[in-house]
């Protein structure tokens, strides 16, 4: 097979995906590899020519890989992940609008243009989670205990653009990491980046089986197939704070190869977890506006001579799916 891979300049040196990329290399595959964020691009030619199985992204939040992914995809090409999912994702406001639809335990979510409009969130909101709707590896994230600490904290989101707010979930400083690969889900735990702890490294532990059904659930929800959910476990239960397209997949066992294999699989099959979202995202009652005429075979004469012909609207009946499921290695020990 022959991939493309785009990868940023963040990730030039990071060992995911450039050991993934030695690995397909390896078995005898071509990976040609382009930095969208360094590289002049003529886009009416780069994906047009049709010569790649698939591309696959490989980059921060806001930058200019995921432009020329969808631009692929748009040209027919196969994508990993599916482009039209990213995007749900990678945009934080969008990604709590769609989770707390489809029923994903996620915590209510303000979204501001400017910082400045965070002063108008209730006071029995706080404390607050505030962090940029783009942001990734932890950037800008700022935990607000009152009001009266916003007005410290603003000066510093000033360069931001969409930002978002949420409830701080209570919780033990630890977050857990599920990667989903495969349609395999790990579970590592890892210090919170609100409570920053050198004490605590990134380790495996077991996966209980609620929140693996919510791993799994994400995948559906989004139309991921590589990906990474960030849970914390407050008292109400566990609840979904973020969710990453192919993220690092630390301390998973062999994680190159699995992640090599996985990304072979979907060049050649596309994106089932997409394509299962597609149809099982519900689709509302629509209606022609009244000032547009359907267009059709002509009416007849009513049968009262001056009475109205009224045209019957269309409706759209909403389609349902099973959710995807993706299996979890439950009870493994922790290393």
């Amino acid at each position: 097979m022959r991939l493309c891979f785009l990868v940023e300049e963040h990730y030039r040196h990071d060992g995911m995906p450039n050991e993934v990329i030695r690995q397909l290399t390896a078995w005898g595959h071509r990976v040609d590899v382009v930095r969208p964020g360094g590289s002049l691009l003529r886009m009416t030619e780069v994906v047009a020519s049709g010569t790649h199985d698939a591309w696959v992204l490989k980059t921060v939040s806001g930058g200019p890989g995921l432009t020329l992914l969808e631009a692929a995809a748009a040209a027919g090409a196969t994508t990993v992940n599916d482009a039209r999912s990213i995007r749900g994702v990678r945009d934080k406001a969008l990604a709590a609008a769609i989770g707390r639809t489809r029923g994903l335990p996620t915590p209510p979510t303000y979204a501001v243009a400017q910082p400045e409009l965070l002063r108008e969130i209730p006071a029995a909101e706080y404390p607050l989670v505030v962090k940029p709707a783009d942001g990734s590896s932890g950037r800008a994230v700022h935990l607000v205990s009152s009001p009266g600490e916003l007005e410290a904290v603003l000066p510093a989101l000033a360069g931001e653009h969409m930002l978002i707010a949420q409830p701080y979930v209570p919780n033990s400083g630890t977050d857990i990491k599920v990667y989903a690969v495969g349609g395999e889900l790990f579970a590592t735990e890892r210090c919170s980046p609100l409570h920053p702890d050198p004490a605590v490294r990134e380790r495996r532990v077991p996966l209980s089986a609620e929140v693996a059904a919510i791993a799994a659930q994400v995948g559906a929800v989004y139309g991921l197939d590589l990906y990474g959910v960030d849970v914390l476990l407050g008292p109400d239960g566990p609840v979904v704070v973020d969710v990453n397209d192919f993220p690092s997949f630390r301390q998973v066992p062999d994680a190159a190869a699995r992640v090599a294999r996985a990304v072979l699989g979907l060049a050649r099959t596309g994106s089932p977890a997409a394509a299962a979202a597609a149809v099982c995202r519900p689709r509302a009652p629509h209606q022609l506006p009244a000032s547009i005429p359907v267009q059709g075979p002509p009416v007849q004469a009513p049968a009262v001579p001056g009475a109205p012909v009224q045209a019957s609207p269309v409706q759209a009946s909403p389609v349902q799916a099973s959710p995807v499921q993706a299996s979890a290695r439950a009870g493994e020990a922790a290393l």
